[in-house]
């Protein structure tokens, strides 16, 4: 029953165009930067250290770029007016003590805005690494935005053995609940803005978060925010450890721009071979024809070319992963990428998915 009402969700959502369709053109270009610890060599995969966070937001400073606050973004998304360029909004997720310890005293130091997405059990139950009540109502009254990034930080895009369709939203719906009435109880304030755990996503889980009334959602999906973006769906860059953090890739994500389409197939939930990857793109003629590549996890980048604004590739299966993440790239004729990526599965045609 499950599989049959979330196919249908996907089949209405694969015929229906992106909001990005409104209209033609790209007004402007803002980079949503994601990180999690800092300088914590326990953890070299998600850990930038105090260094080079440093050296990142000194970067930025230099080269005269504009560090605004979530809640701005939002508030010119929703009113559909355009987005401005060379403009960054930073993101942190979890609230590690490592927020409070090392990151907050670098952004002050450079009047940069940010926000945390707080893992709010670990913090109501106290769990080691994660900074307190206290810690987080002295940032929020510094002016920090505090969002929810869900009580249990469990991966709501993957439903939980034995719950048909209706527990599943219930369960999704608790989490967002429990969470905010605790937010609300330690800090005197709804969260407006909701970080998805682990950033993957599906219909459902979408459609519940924007019931839920906040003002934006935000994924792990790699790209870039422009006017065309969905605000229930923004895509954050993300800053790890390693290679991950230096700074020829700071640059590079920071320097890459938003690719609107004007719709996109597969559509976020479940997918089954054979299958097209496939994408319209608004304004193909800012966009070297011979440079476009399309990505699937499984499948790796391919090469494709549009026609009449279109590309895509045929996929005949069977799915070897579960989930996967889809992403075209273009090269603009004026020098420079542009991308954008959306979070596909469960792969209904896998043995364990149905």
């Amino acid at each position: 029953m499950f599989r049959t009402l979330f196919l249908a969700v996907f089949l209405v959502l694969a015929v229906v165009p992106s909001s990005s369709s409104a209209a033609p053109g790209n007004s402007g270009n803002v980079t949503i930067l994601i990180y999690h610890r800092f300088n914590d060599g326990r953890y070299p995969s998600t850990s930038v250290t105090r260094e080079r966070f440093h050296r990142q937001m000194a970067w930025l400073m230099a080269r005269g770029y504009r560090v605004i606050g979530l809640d701005k973004l939002a508030d010119i998304l929703a009113a559909g007016r355009p987005v401005p360029e060379k403009t960054v909004v930073i993101t942190i997720d979890d609230g590690y003590r490592s927020v409070y310890d090392v990151a907050w005293p670098i952004l002050r130091s450079f009047a940069f805005p940010f926000s945390v997405f707080v893992y709010v059990k670990a913090v109501e139950k106290g769990y080691g690494d994660f900074m307190t009540w206290d810690q987080i109502r002295e940032m929020q009254a510094a002016g920090v935005l505090v969002g929810n990034h869900g009580y249990a930080h469990a991966r709501m895009n993957e439903i939980p053995a034995g719950m048909g369709p209706d527990e599943y939203r219930d369960w999704i719906s608790a989490d967002l609940v429990r969470s905010a009435r605790v937010m609300m109880k330690r800090l005197g304030d709804s969260p407006r803005f909701f970080a998805i755990p682990y950033g993957t996503y599906n219909p459902l889980l979408l459609e519940e978060t924007k019931k839920a009334g906040y003002d934006a959602v935000l994924t792990q999906d790699p790209g870039s925010v422009s006017s065309h973006s969905d605000r229930f769906r923004l895509p954050r860059e993300a800053i790890l450890g390693g290679q991950w953090s230096s700074m020829s890739h700071f640059a590079a994500v920071i320097n890459r721009r938003d690719l609107p389409l004007k719709d996109f197939s597969p559509r976020p939930g479940a997918v089954a071979a054979p299958i097209r990857f496939a994408a319209g793109i608004i304004t193909p003629g800012l966009y070297r024809p011979r440079d476009f590549e399309l990505y699937v996890s499984e499948l790796g980048w391919k090469r494709v070319r549009p026609v009449n604004g279109r590309v895509g590739f045929g996929f005949a299966g069977p799915f070897k992963r579960r989930f996967n993440r889809v992403m075209l790239k273009g090269r603009l004729r004026t020098g420079g990428v542009a991308i954008t990526s959306w979070f596909i599965g469960p792969a209904d045609n896998m043995e364990g998915s149905r």
